[in-house]
């Protein structure tokens, strides 16, 4: 059985990066599901709130791939990033939130163009809404009321990322996209 191991590492603060990725020479699958959200609209969201959520949701994500290229290289391994639906259609009110997430597909685009002959595979999913913290968070800035069975829960997210990663070796899996059942 494969074994995961969560890293828990600010990934914003580079010397803790650099010591978290040290170590690794081969690396099998990298996931990148870190992220913030931070919503508002073009004319109310200060400079602030837009270069939060690119540090988080793009720059520490390409420090990170960087970081472990290498590793990926020699494993031929994978990468996989939790995008949003937002990365494929935004929508008002989600400015600062939806450019990182664009910015994020078209960082996954190159990274796949540049890494695919050294055997690196990238995948993007692109989940809908998911019943975590982040999506209560959410609805609670939307001024709606929560109701989880209306989201995608974690295990069903985590099934995709399963499902791109054990794809055979002849397979490549570029892009997914996950919505939640409307409830019945």
């Amino acid at each position: 059985m494969p074994r995961a191991r969560p890293w828990a590492v600010d990934l914003t603060d580079p010397d803790a990066l650099a010591e978290a990725t040290a170590s690794i020479d081969r690396l099998d699958v990298c996931v990148h599901s870190a992220g913030v959200a931070g919503l508002g609209s073009v004319a109310e969201s200060e400079a602030a709130v837009w270069r939060h959520n690119l540090e988080v949701n793009v720059v520490a994500v390409a420090e990170l791939t960087r970081r472990v290229l290498p590793a990926l290289r020699a494993a031929r391994g994978h990468v996989v990033f939790l995008n949003s639906g937002q990365g494929l259609a935004a929508r008002a009110g989600w400015g600062p939130y939806a450019a990182s997430k664009f910015a994020l597909r078209a960082y996954a685009d190159v990274l796949r163009a540049e890494e695919e002959s050294a055997g690196v595979r990238v995948t993007t999913l692109y989940p809908g809404r998911t019943d975590t913290e982040m999506q209560q968070a959410v609805v609670a800035h939307e001024g709606g009321e929560y109701a989880p069975e209306k989201y995608l829960r974690p295990e069903s997210v985590a099934s995709a990322v399963q499902a791109a990663v054990t794809a055979g070796p002849d397979a490549h899996l570029t892009e997914m996209t996950l919505r939640p059942r409307s409830a019945r």
